[in-house]
């Protein structure tokens, strides 16, 4: 046996993790299935889970199988401890779970609402709980999956009738994504309540005081809750009412405890659900007790009993019995979908199993009519209909989802019913749609690199595409993470080229998840082409991030790979990444040479957006260096390129490029018109990083015009933004930015971040700052130093102060 348990850290794919898990079996003695169970159970119990959450040793079993799409984190992380109590090594596991399975960023994709959903329709019993939660300020309804929590929380909450309304499923026990993130909750919120997305701050203490601060007597309902932490940051307070669900229970709230129905409330709802037919208690009180008392169960054989006309409810009850002795259902949730299931005709069976394939978190109508080949008005009529049976649910915006519990119910039988060869067509179909839909989406907000137009008339206007884009972001990361694991790696590949440049725009996490399997999926492919691009995508990503390490390792790579392939428009890309990294670790020349480079090898292959976009950052770096005609002619060059290519995005940092020169030179008026245009198609195009680096510039203009507050105002935007979008190079610039127009203390903060991420320009920055505001010779003498290195013309106003 090995001295030290395996490292979780090294994995790299849902089956690497299964391994080692395996691997940890062993190093703890190889312990039977049978005694880890019953170690999981008996933590779980002591931490007050229920009985009915308690795991069975097939569930423990199912970690150990290669081949799954997604793990149970909090299972698997039970196991771990069964094997290895040792709270730092279950913390390894934690990370490694969430780094492989992207969960990091999957749960800061989260949906909320600022209505609650429908009243649930002839609603009954409950009223000893109604009463309580009525006179509760801060209540959590607990109890078993499908005993109707949710439903009891609306209807009290139709009930409270309040003016600010906000309603969020915190995803606790989804079996395909992980618990949403409180922060990202958060920001949804604030939306909600007519918080600008530029001045939601990136600290959640930051988040949760301006959320409190905004709420009067609202109601909040957190559904399906995962635990205290995850809660905890978004009750209301003092400013209103709160109502949570979960299936665990939470400590510091009152607690509201539901169980099944009550024989006769059984027979309340089905007398609800069932008002067309003859009554027949003995008969509802057989289908009542086969479906366990259980809310969901019995909505769902309701449902079934309303679409089959003829049948008398003895029929039914006679009918239960059968499959229930035929099948050996021991689930009253099993059995009454079983039974919703094969009531429906076989076109709805089949539409049912597909969309529980969707990787992603929800789907709308066109995106099941890929995977079913079928017409998207068809599809429409038919998820409604689903609906209308409970079997899938559908939000105001038209989107769908499915309970977790039909979700696994439907992917099962999937498994049983469609050949693999069906599954992986539909799957196919599925990918293509998304492939298609974006790089329309792509080309209609970045025309001059349109490579591909496929027919979705519904994404020809800027403003759909960027809302589709929005929309869809949560499943396209899904995508090209299940299609780089499971046999689609050229999806995966072509899906990040896709999303380039609109992930550039600031969603840099999920562009480090996209491009990333990208670049593994390539690597494991063999073609240098292929692995070129994905390398250069991958290392763009790091750039933004400010990993500049792995940024030049990747894009010395890719040079390479383009010099084999002979491709001087992907050499010339390579450069111009070489030449940003450059310019991020202040080596000037250096950059300079590899823009010149760039922009010979863009002439060269007839590339003339590529040497516009290569001449803005070469605008860029000679503002640095001081050489201020040329960075103008270089950037008014550019512009004139991006306007006849009808390139925005591009167009925007021509303009903002042009203005940071104008700043310099003293034109100011010019300076602020430019930054004007450019800040108006940043946001048109929902481009958050060319946002918060145009804002950042226009405080530099009102600092340079005289005007501290009004630049203080800004610097704050753009810090905010770029916290939010975690780019640690405009961080610094900002903190800098604030430090010289507000308080000097921010130049602390900014060195502290410029030294981690090697920043040597905004390192000077801040030791100047900071030695003209504590007076600090050595401080000065530091600035001296590092502008005399890097050749920048500020150490002249350095030396004066000396």
């Amino acid at each position: 046996m090995a001295d030290q348990p395996p490292d979780p850290g090294r994995a790299r794919a849902l089956d690497d993790l299964v391994i080692a898990l395996r691997q940890l079996k062993l190093w703890a003695g190889d312990l039977s299935y049978e005694r880890i169970t019953a170690r999981v159970n008996a933590a779980w119990r002591e931490a007050g889970r229920p009985d009915t959450e308690q795991a069975g040793k097939t569930t423990v079993v199912d970690c150990f199988r290669t081949g799954r799409r997604r793990l149970n984190t909090d299972l698997v992380l039970a196991v771990v401890q069964a094997l290895n109590p040792d709270v730092g090594y279950v913390a390894q596991w934690r990370q490694a779970l969430r780094v492989v399975g992207g969960e990091a960023r999957a749960a800061a994709q989260v949906r909320v609402h600022g209505e609650l959903p429908p009243d649930p329709p002839g609603f009954v019993g409950r009223e000893a709980e109604i009463a309580v939660l009525r006179e509760s300020r801060l209540a959590v309804i607990e109890g078993m999956a499908g005993v109707g929590k949710t439903e009891l929380a609306v209807h009290v909450g139709h009930l409270l009738a309040r003016d600010q309304v906000l309603f969020v499923d915190l995803r606790g026990f989804d079996p395909e994504q992980p618990p949403a993130d409180p922060g990202a909750v958060l920001d949804g919120f604030l939306r909600l309540l007519g918080v600008p997305g530029h001045k939601i701050g990136a600290d959640l203490d930051a988040r949760v005081a301006e959320y409190r601060s905004r709420l009067t007597e609202a109601l909040v309902i957190l559904d399906n809750a995962a635990d205290e932490s995850q809660i905890e940051p978004l009750l209301p307070g003092d400013a209103g009412l709160a109502l949570v669900t979960s299936r665990r229970r939470l400590a510091g709230l009152r607690r509201v405890t539901i169980d099944l129905f009550t024989p006769p409330e059984s027979l309340a709802f089905l007398g609800h659900a069932l008002p067309d037919l003859d009554p027949d208690p003995a008969a509802m009180t057989r289908i009542a007790r086969r479906c366990g008392h259980l809310p969901l169960a019995l909505d769902l054989v309701a449902g079934h009993i309303r679409a089959t006309p003829g049948w008398t409810l003895a029929d039914h009850a006679d009918r239960l019995d059968e499959r229930h002795r035929d099948h050996r259902l021991d689930s009253g949730v099993e059995l009454a979908l079983d039974l919703s299931y094969r009531s429906l005709p076989a076109p709805r069976r089949r539409l049912l199993r597909l969309a529980a394939l969707h990787p992603g978190p929800e789907f709308e109508p066109h995106a099941v009519a890929a995977l079913a080949d079928t017409d998207p008005a068809v599809i429409q009529t038919e998820l409604d209909l689903l609906h209308h049976d409970h079997l899938v649910q559908r939000d105001a915006a038209g989107r769908y989802t499915c309970h977790d519990l039909v979700r696994a119910y439907a992917v099962a039988r999937a498994a049983d019913e469609d050949p693999p060869a069906e599954r992986q067509a539909a799957l196919t179909r599925l990918f293509d749609h998304y492939l298609g839909a974006a790089a329309l989406a792509a080309a209609t907000l970045y025309p001059a690199d349109a490579h591909r137009q496929p027919e979705v008339p519904a994404l020809s206007t800027v403003g759909d595409a960027l809302a589709w884009l929005d929309a869809e972001r949560p499943n396209l990361v899904a995508v090209a993470s299940y299609a780089a694991d499971h046999g689609w790696p050229s999806h995966t590949i072509r899906l990040s080229s896709i999303l380039f440049r609109y992930l550039s725009t600031g969603y840099f996490a999920d562009a480090l998840i996209v491009h990333g399997r990208a670049h593994d999926a390539a690597g494991r492919g063999g073609d240098p082409a292929v692995q070129a691009r994905a390398a250069t995508e991958l290392a763009a990503t790091h750039l933004q991030l400010s990993n500049l390490e792995q940024a030049v390792d990747r894009l010395e790579q890719a040079l390479s790979l383009f010099w084999q392939t002979g491709d001087r428009a992907g050499q010339a890309r390579a450069l111009t990444n070489l030449g940003v990294a450059d310019t991020r670790l202040c080596r000037y020349k250096l950059a300079a040479e590899h823009y010149g480079q760039a922009a010979a090898l863009c002439r060269q292959a007839g590339d003339e957006m590529g040497e516009a976009r290569v001449l803005i950052n070469l605008g860029g770096v000679e503002e640095r260096l001081g050489q201020y005609e040329a960075a103008a002619d270089h950037l008014r060059q550019a512009l004139a390129v991006c306007r006849r290519f009808g390139d925005r995005d591009d167009e925007a940092w021509a303009l903002s490029g042009l203005a940071s020169v104008e700043v310099c030179t003293g034109h100011s008026a010019d300076a602020r018109r430019h930054f004007d245009q450019a800040l108006a198609i940043h946001r048109e195009l929902g481009d958050r990083d060319g946002e918060a680096w145009t804002v950042e510039g226009l405080g530099t203009l009102h600092n340079a015009l005289g005007e501290p507050e009004l630049a203080a105002e800004k610097y704050r935007q753009a810090l905010e933004i770029f916290r939010e979008i975690e780019d640690r190079d405009g961080e610094a610039y900002a903190l800098n930015g604030l430090g010289e127009t507000a308080d000097a203390v921010h130049h602390s903060e900014a060195l502290a971040v410029a030294t981690q991420i090697g920043a040597l320009d905004q390192q000077a920055r801040a030791h100047a700052g900071l030695g003209r505001a504590l007076d600090s010779r050595e401080h000065l003498e530091q600035a001296l130093t590092l502008y005399t290195d890097l050749d920048s013309p500020a150490a002249d106003t350095v030396r004066r102060l000396l």
